[in-house]
């Protein structure tokens, strides 16, 4: 048991480095590049989307590349790990050498590259894990280490700049040398696990799509996903300029991820007792009443904010950790060798946060919003509609779609 759960703290240590290549680049990105080069929203929405257009053909390829590898897991991650911390020093360490929309773009098409392939054979080598634990307990006790540590990773990854800012150092070189340093520990870490892996053939793309509660749950991923990645994409906005709250950005960020990393492995006992199904169920309704609340927040409400964002962010520990367990779980069945499976997962998770650039940021320009500046009413308003109104909606898509998916024993 000791063994145990050391093999599966490598898997924390490792999942909070992809996290924090993950939602913290939507975060912090964005702004930065608005605030310090003078990017458009628009330019950048547009630039996001087409980053994630391009996964449509990547991810897929990916998942075959990752098959194809399999026999030199180990070294293809390495390689993989270093270029995303060359690229990440390279987006926010380094000044432009061109067009500042072009190196955005290029950077974080190789960051998002590294992520998707790592992220890939993870989450793939995480099936293999959970067999080795036994049955459905295996997969969420994976799932709890692993999104734990992805959501420690994001804790720390929102935080970051905010505490470099304080400490007067230069807040994005700092973050960036930071990360590249933790992809070598979490190469590290990982390292003996690779070399236990085993290949299963290749299942293709057909047979995970040919399966209806396969699809089901990726539906499911799609809309469940879309609030988070429409929230990320807002946050510094509304704290910003709705609450009129500036520098409040990272404790709030901080206390979000801390709930989601606290409330995760209470979720994951949750689903033990009365079912993936209903906890996840249970989650869903606890965002709708968070986001509800947010709809009503205007200048200096930061403490009200503050408590939505301890309820917002335990919904969304349970969605990080229960639907990946059930996916996992759902891929022993149809397709063990999983690569491809969860290059299918990573295109859905992802394709949310383009959703989020391109129709919501293109939105939030053409109400009149402008970032650190004195807003409209109704620029506010549009906001406040985007930030806490759309989230609603789609959770209540999500409930609806789970409600009519079986997931098996419950």
């Amino acid at each position: 048991m000791v063994a145990d759960r050391q093999n599966l703290g490598a898997y924390a240590v490792f999942a909070a480095v992809l996290a924090a290549a993950g939602l913290p680049i939507y975060i912090h990105a964005p702004k930065f590049y608005v605030d310090e080069y003078g990017v458009s929203l628009a330019a950048l929405g547009t630039v996001l989307f087409a980053l994630r257009l391009l996964d449509v053909v990547q991810d897929p390829l990916l998942g075959k590349l990752a098959v194809a590898v399999s026999h030199v897991q180990g070294i293809a991650v390495g390689v993989t790990l270093a270029i995303m911390g060359a690229a990440m020093l390279g987006l926010f360490a380094v000044t432009p050498p061109t067009n500042p929309i072009l190196w955005f773009a290029v950077m974080l098409t190789l960051v998002f590259s590294a992520f998707s392939f790592l992220t890939i054979n993870f989450y793939a080598r995480g099936v293999q894990k959970a067999r080795t634990l036994g049955g459905d307990v295996g997969y969420l006790r994976v799932a709890r280490w692993r999104e734990t540590g992805a959501l420690l990773g994001v804790c720390v990854a929102s935080v970051m700049p905010s505490v470099f800012l304080a400490i007067a150092w230069p807040e994005f070189v700092a973050y960036a040398s930071v990360f590249a340093l933790a992809c070598l520990i979490a190469g590290i870490a990982m390292h003996n696990e690779w070399r236990g892996a085993t290949t299963e053939p290749s299942a293709g793309f057909g047979i995970v799509l040919k399966d209806q509660i396969s699809r089901r749950l990726l539906l499911i991923a799609l809309v469940n996903a879309a609030p988070v990645a429409v929230s990320s994409t807002l946050f510094l906005f509304f704290v910003e300029s709705r609450l009129d709250a500036p520098g409040w950005e990272g404790p709030l960020l901080l206390l979000f991820f801390l709930a989601a990393a606290a409330a995760a492995p209470l979720w994951g006992a949750l689903a033990e007792r009365i079912g993936a199904k209903s906890a996840l169920l249970a989650a869903m309704v606890l965002a709708i009443v968070a986001f509800s609340f947010a709809m009503t927040l205007g200048s200096g409400d930061t403490v009200w904010f503050a408590i939505i964002c301890l309820a917002s962010g335990a919904a969304v520990g349970a969605d990080l950790t229960l639907l990946p367990a059930v996916f996992a779980r759902r891929m022993e069945t149809v397709a063990p060798n999983a690569s491809e499976g969860f290059a299918l997962w990573g295109f859905v998770s992802k394709f949310t946060l383009a959703f989020a650039a391109i129709a919501l940021l293109p939105i939030l320009e053409a109400s009149g919003f402008v970032s650190g500046a004195d807003n409209s009413d109704a620029a506010l308003t549009t906001l406040t509609l985007l930030y806490a109104g759309v989230p609603c909606a789609l959770k209540l898509v999500a409930i609806g779609l789970l409600i009519a998916t079986p997931l098996g024993k419950e």
